[in-house]
């Protein structure tokens, strides 16, 4: 997947100058096309959210519950729809296509922590699942939780 590009030119042990070496990275770099990218992910991410609306309406009405309570079923069942599709190893083909569209919503956070614990399964439940479930989430929520709090404080500070 990687290529070793080596600097020193045989010949006479300069190095390579740094037009030659951009040169060869742009030949041996893969293309993205970005604006396709935004609408696949746009498109998933979309799909995702009808998903959503869709699984809170069935809840609402099938256990006749308000719609604040049914969101948090179906938060609850995108996550483990997610961990499910990832223990069973679907969810990273999907995200290689979809990119955005599947990791920045709630499943992507749930893809994370799955795919840490999956990786140190082996090393057991303490040393491997609990240790390195966090590991990919660790950051998110850590500074989720400092933005929340600061600005929690400028509400209370500011009257909002």
């Amino acid at each position: 997947m990687y290529t070793l590009i080596i600097l020193v030119n045989i010949n006479n042990g300069d190095y390579m100058e740094k037009k030659d070496y951009k040169r060869i990275v742009d030949r041996h770099s893969a293309s993205s096309n970005k604006v396709g990218n935004s609408v696949i992910a746009f498109l998933t991410g979309g799909l995702l959210g009808v998903i959503g609306c869709l699984l809170t309406d069935f809840y609402s009405s099938f256990f006749e519950m308000t719609s604040k309570d049914a969101s948090v079923l179906m938060i609850v069942s995108l996550i483990f729809i997610s961990c499910l599709l990832t223990s069973l190893g679907f969810f990273d083909k999907w995200v290689n296509f979809a990119r955005c569209g599947l990791i920045i919503p709630i499943t992507g956070f749930a893809h994370s922590m799955m795919s840490a614990g999956l990786e140190f399964k082996k090393e057991g439940l303490i040393y491997g699942i609990g240790s390195n479930a966090f590991k990919l989430a660790g950051s998110v929520i850590f500074y989720g939780v400092g933005v929340a709090s600061f600005v929690a404080i400028i509400r209370y500070l500011g009257g909002f």
